[in-house]
């Protein structure tokens, strides 16, 4: 869940209509559109994310920014030894689940009733959302890491095509131009000697990224097409459900009996090698757990404001700045490629930032005035 729920197994988070808020009464679903013969409707000029301050998605991103390269620094220096990747998921589900209930009994939002046919694109949503970690997971199984980040890294070039499929929607040359540096800044970057794939983790790591594309424009038509929900109920519908599958999968991979051996030959052995109590390490899980929950709210509010193809530039600029920590903080050494990749990647950013910005004023001055 967290653009994958953490960074070593997710990253570390959309309806098919494109319709803003207040064309909610008018247009409804586009499955009920398509079921009653309608054509297909033309997509506002201006979407949401455009008619939002510039100032606010710099907020929302620093603090999407921040709980992400913390989230994986805390990984990282803690949870190494760590190696049930379904049932982290799972935690971080269960986290987030009871994360928004929470904030429900608070006062925070309130549920909305939805149809059958909005229970079932939620459903499909969650289930999207563990395919598209599972098909990471096991890719990574059949891939060399520096292979599977290089794929990942084209995740915005594949944003804008399904955008183009889905919503007939395009992006000014300059925004297209502007992801090249971005995608070869990364590839360098992470570029390594280790570069090896089969056939098929060739093709599963290739389809792990138009899923990872596909969800992150999803999340955002959940948010701002016609169903309109908070990130918030999204959050506390889809979590139980995601919750659910993780621990689906980990029963089904072995995890759940191999998590079993953990707890008794290693935690809670006399002679235990792990170095904390229980007590210390379920405080450890419970934080990491909580952690990826402000993370996933983070994730879908910023979606939300800054937009779907923002996200996967961020999570391409996001990846070079944690190899920035991992050098200060666990002495990992670079190459001159390596730091070169780096330099393109921020400054690729720099630029989709300013190309971004020109374009919603150029938007704002077509809007006719009241």
């Amino acid at each position: 869940m967290a653009t994958r729920l953490s960074s070593s197994y997710h990253d570390d988070s959309e309806i098919n209509t494109n319709f803003d808020v207040d064309d909610r009464e008018q247009a409804g679903l586009l499955a009920q559109d398509v079921e009653k013969g309608q054509e297909a409707i033309t997509p506002p000029s201006q979407h949401h994310e455009d008619t939002v301050s510039t100032n606010k998605k710099l907020v929302y991103l620093f603090g999407y920014f921040l709980c992400n390269i913390g989230l994986t620094l805390y990984n990282k220096a803690i949870l190494g030894s760590f190696k049930f990747p379904w049932l982290l998921t799972a935690l971080h589900a269960g986290c987030s689940s009871i994360g928004c209930s929470v904030m429900l009994q608070l006062g925070y939002f309130h549920a909305t009733k939805l149809t059958r046919r909005e229970n079932l694109a939620l459903f499909a949503f969650s289930l999207l959302f563990t395919i598209n970690i599972a098909i990471s997971n096991v890719s990574l199984a059949m891939v060399s890491v520096p292979f599977h980040q290089v794929v990942r890294a084209t995740t915005p070039l594949f944003t804008t095509l399904l955008f183009r499929i889905m919503f007939n929607r395009t992006f000014n040359t300059a925004t297209y131009l502007s992801l090249l540096p971005i995608v070869l800044g990364v590839t360098l970057a992470v570029y390594g000697d280790d570069f090896r794939y089969t056939d098929m983790g060739f093709i599963l790591t290739f389809l792990g990224v138009i899923l990872a594309a596909f969800k992150t424009i999803v999340t955002n038509r959940m948010m701002t097409g016609s169903l309109a929900l908070s990130f918030w109920e999204i959050l506390l519908r889809m979590s139980p459900l995601a919750f659910v599958q993780s621990i689906m999968y980990a029963y089904f991979t072995g995890e759940l009996n191999a998590f079993n051996i953990f707890l008794r030959t290693e935690l809670f052995a006399e002679h235990s090698p792990v170095h904390t109590t229980p007590l210390g390490f379920m405080c450890v899980m419970l934080g990491n757990g909580f952690l990826a929950f402000a993370l996933n709210v983070s994730s879908f509010s910023t979606n939300k404001v800054a937009g779907a193809l923002t996200m996967t530039v961020c999570a391409n600029i996001k990846q070079c700045l944690t190899i920035v920590l991992g050098i200060l903080l666990f002495n990992v050494r670079l190459n001159v490629m390596n730091m070169l990749g780096i330099v393109v990647t921020v400054a690729g950013g720099i630029l989709y930032s300013f190309v971004e910005l020109d374009s919603k004023k150029k938007k704002a001055l077509q809007q006719p005035k009241r």
